[in-house]
């Protein structure tokens, strides 16, 4: 009977049917029911859902009898374990393209997204509502099995009516479905959008930057519970189309004659491209600390370093597009490092993490530069001291900031004796950099306080002071042809820092005399002063020769002043200089044999037949004359130095173990030495030799003895 009434063309007669059907569908059958089948309800409700009827009000009627009708249906079966088909895609290819087609048509936008139930009297009057309602009820009913069929219908309706472009009503449709299924469940639609960025991966830049802030809301709302195993795959599927997206904007560049149409598809290619970046920015924000390390392995592994074997001679391709991916990515790890709090530095700082980030601190970029040290903040502040720190300047009372501080642990100390290094190296070619502005400068200055108030005992505020020293002398001598700038900075940036170092460590006659100093300067040389060397438009000096020592920092004063048992301050006449360490090879610095090695192989490459004449011309007095001695002596040096530094700091069991091997090396090569000469003569009666304990007879035939000259007739 209900379906005679739905078949028939009259309003009120399927009104009528639908009304049926859902007082049938409100009944609780104690018995499960074998034979009935629904689909032809889910096909009609689904029909007059979409109703077309010219009077709008009978439209509306119809509708919301479909909607009834359909609610009625998911009422009915899917509690019932026997009808477990209505889950299938065929029906719910209608169920929720009907539900989605009433709320896309709703006035008032902004309610769809409310998570209130409205009452009866507005679900009667307003179809969106109620579809709304219906939509909710599903959700919240599907299983486990069941998310993937339910989500589905959902992005092919949205791409169906072209609605990811303005995406309002997709972020409400998901916005609806996280809060009403299961909590567990979430990391099933998370992966549903991925997928679906992965197939809409050529698609417009508003489309693409649709499903990320779509997908930008799921994960907001997903952190808050549990994700999964989906957060990796969320992180590798974003930065895929980062890189995708970095390679649109660099081949429209390229490719588009029309300068109007370039910028338009550039601006929305960073649309796409802030839109990720926002969402990872805000995913990594809310993950838990593990995992929060997990992600920053991950992304540093992803960095284009240069130098790599991966990397081709592919200038344009190095010139613009890892450029823009290393920075996108610092920035990146930048947002997902902010807030994160680790017990030991060494957590915070692991090797494999450390080197390739202090490795793109030399690349010739300020603003990447700027990104790095803000990465070391977020990971060594601890305490949140930053704010407090904000701004090089002379502060005339540090105990007033009320820095929070506590007693450095044996992991934190040990830490500094395996990395200090690398950190000082980092601090001392950064000051060095051309380009550097006033917040490279700023950022330097709070890594050096905050590593003073994190890992400074009494040997790491040596070695600091070595550092600022070793800046000092740097900017005096300009050895490497610095600018004007860059050298007042250096010196502001030294004067700064070793007037918050005297007042960290309470020592009264540093303090004096970085207070004479700075007074010194006010008076004589005001441009090497933060307030001053680092302010616009300020007139900085010719040359830096004309002072006298009394506007330095010395360090036979300091030591002076620090004597005692606490600081071992016959370390600080010994010069800081920068170890050389792997990070230069990753770096944008080629040494001169990397430059020799790619022009030897670029000629053997183009002239084969020459490759004799080459050899020929190259003599003892040219290879003389191609090395340079000093280098040669500076690298014996930095060897020596490294050895004396590495039986002072390494442990004692690496020191014993590398020892005894080499002794353990010795003793065999002596041993083959006096078996190979301590030899009795062959016999035919056979020799006798210990093998694996046993002794065992070798008769050798006369014919194969070896005899020496003298005793052959």
């Amino acid at each position: 009977m209900v379906a005679k009434l739905l078949e028939s063309r009259e309003p009120d007669l399927q009104v009528l049917g639908t009304n049926s059907f859902v007082k049938f569908a409100n009944i609780e059958e104690d018995t499960p029911s074998y034979h009935r089948r629904y689909d032809f309800f889910v096909s009609q409700f689904s029909a007059m859902c979409h109703s077309t009827h010219d009077d709008p009000d009978t439209r509306t009627k119809i509708r919301i009898a479909g909607i009834k009708g359909l609610q009625g249906v998911v009422r009915k079966t899917v509690n019932d374990e026997l009808q477990a088909i209505i889950w299938e895609p065929q029906h719910m290819d209608k169920l929720i393209p009907s539900m989605l087609f009433n709320m896309q048509c709703a006035e008032d936008s902004d309610r769809i997204g409310a998570p209130t139930t409205p009452s009866d009297g507005d679900k009667d009057e307003n179809p969106a509502t109620l579809a709304e309602s219906c939509f909710r009820e599903l959700l919240g009913r599907a299983a486990y099995g069941n998310m993937n069929n339910a989500v589905r219908p959902v992005l092919v309706h949205l791409d169906n009516h072209r609605i990811w472009e303005t995406n309002e009503f997709a972020v409400s449709c998901f916005k609806i479905i996280m809060y009403s299924i299961q909590a567990q469940h979430s990391h099933h639609v998370i992966q549903q959008v991925l997928g679906h960025l992965d197939t809409h991966n050529k698609d417009s830049p508003r489309v693409r930057a649709g499903i990320v802030q779509v997908l930008l809301e799921t994960v907001a709302i997903a952190a808050k519970g549990s994700i999964g195993p989906t957060v990796l795959e969320v992180f590798n599927t974003l930065l895929k189309h980062l890189c995708l997206s970095v390679d649109f904007e660099l081949g429209d560049r390229r490719n588009s004659a029309s300068s109007v149409s370039t910028n338009s598809k550039e601006n929305e290619e960073r649309i796409v491209q802030n839109a990720i970046i926002q969402t990872i920015g805000f995913f990594g924000g809310n993950l838990p600390d593990y995992q929060r390390s997990e992600v920053m392995m991950f992304i540093m592994g992803k960095v284009p370093v240069f130098g790599s074997p991966c990397h081709t001679l592919d200038t344009s391709n190095i010139g613009n597009n890892n450029t823009k991916l290393q920075y996108l990515n610092i920035f990146w790890l930048q947002q997902v490092t902010s807030g994160y709090k680790a017990k030991t530095i060494a957590a915070a700082l692991p090797a494999p993490f450390l080197e390739p980030l202090l490795s793109i601190s030399l690349m010739e970029d300020n603003e990447l530069r700027q990104l790095v040290l803000e990465i070391l903040h977020n990971l060594i502040d601890r305490h949140d001291n930053r704010a407090k720190l904000r701004g090089i300047r002379i502060i005339p009372d540090v105990s007033a900031l009320k820095i929070k501080r506590e007693k450095i642990s044996k992991q934190d100390v040990n830490f500094m004796k395996k990395h200090g290094q690398q950190l000082y190296r980092h601090i001392y070619l950064s000051c060095k950099e051309e380009d550097n502005v006033h917040k490279n400068f700023e950022l330097l200055y709070t890594a050096l306080a905050i590593l003073t108030i994190e890992l400074a005992n009494e040997e790491v505020v040596i070695d600091l002071i070595r550092l600022a020293i070793a800046l000092q002398d740097m900017a005096i001598s300009n050895e490497e042809n610095l600018t004007m700038f860059n050298r007042c900075g250096t010196m502001a940036l030294v004067a700064a820092y070793l007037n918050f170092l005297s007042q960290m460590i309470a020592n009264p006659p540093f303090c004096q005399h970085v207070n004479k100093v700075i007074e010194t300067r006010n008076l004589e040389a005001p441009y090497l002063l933060p307030e001053n060397a680092l302010r616009e438009k300020y007139t900085l000096p010719k040359s830096l020769e004309k002072h006298e020592k009394n506007v330095f920092f010395l360090t036979n004063k300091i030591a002076e002043s620090l004597a005692g048992p606490s600081y071992s301050v016959d370390r600080l006449s010994v010069p800081y200089i920068p170890q050389v360490t792997d990070e230069d090879k990753h770096s944008r610095r080629k040494s001169i044999v990397d430059t020799v090695s790619i022009q030897v192989d670029i000629l053997s490459g183009n002239n084969q037949p020459d490759k004799t004449r080459l050899a020929e011309e190259i003599t003892f007095d040219t290879l003389k004359k191609a090395i340079d001695t000093t280098g040669m002596e500076e690298q014996e040096k930095e060897k020596r130095r490294q050895v004396i530094e590495k039986f002072q700091k390494a442990p004692f069991e690496e020191i014993a173990a590398q020892c005894e091997s080499k002794a353990n090396l010795l003793q065999d090569k002596l041993t083959q030495i006096f078996e190979l000469t301590i030899r009795p003569p062959p016999s035919p009666s056979g020799n006798v030799t210990i093998t694996a304990g046993h002794a065992q007879c070798q008769s050798i035939p006369v014919y194969e003895m070896k005899f020496p000259d003298l005793c052959v007739y």
